[in-house]
């Protein structure tokens, strides 16, 4: 069986923390597997994710639209279209949109991880589902 989705007719998922939207095409709501999570990003300009680390997970971030920075203990670089960033399992990072609002595609695999913010909230692993329920990132 194929599972098709059209972004548009997804829940979307706004961060706690103003400037961050998700929109999920693969987890174990919609596709009823939790070995991977994949969806799309949108930050508006300036926003960013809490300096944080993912244990069992490995994932990765496809840049298709704006500018930002990723940050890990080693420094910060510089990503634009077409740059892909992998995290390994464990890695602390923080992706941050700069002078303009950032459009990517996420994959994180598998979806039994538990994340751990270094610098940030508890509101920063919040997120409202638009239709107003809320779905809580472990």
């Amino acid at each position: 069986m194929a599972y098709i989705f059209h972004q548009d007719e997804l829940p979307h998922l706004v961060s706690a923390v103003p400037g961050r939207k998700r929109t999920f095409f693969v987890n174990k709501e919609l596709a009823d597997t939790d070995n991977m999570l994949a969806g799309i990003m949108n930050y508006e300009k300036g926003a960013s994710s809490p300096f944080h680390l993912h244990e069992n997970c490995e994932h990765f971030y496809f840049i298709m639209e704006g500018k930002g920075t990723v940050e890990t203990p080693d420094g910060v670089r510089d990503v634009g279209p077409g740059t892909m960033v992998f995290i390994p399992a464990e890695a602390k990072h923080r992706l941050r949109s700069t002078d303009e609002p950032l459009f990517y595609f996420e994959f994180q695999a598998p979806n039994r991880f538990k994340t751990t913010i270094l610098d940030g909230t508890p509101d920063d692993l919040r997120w409202n589902r638009v239709d107003g329920s809320v779905w809580v990132q472990t």
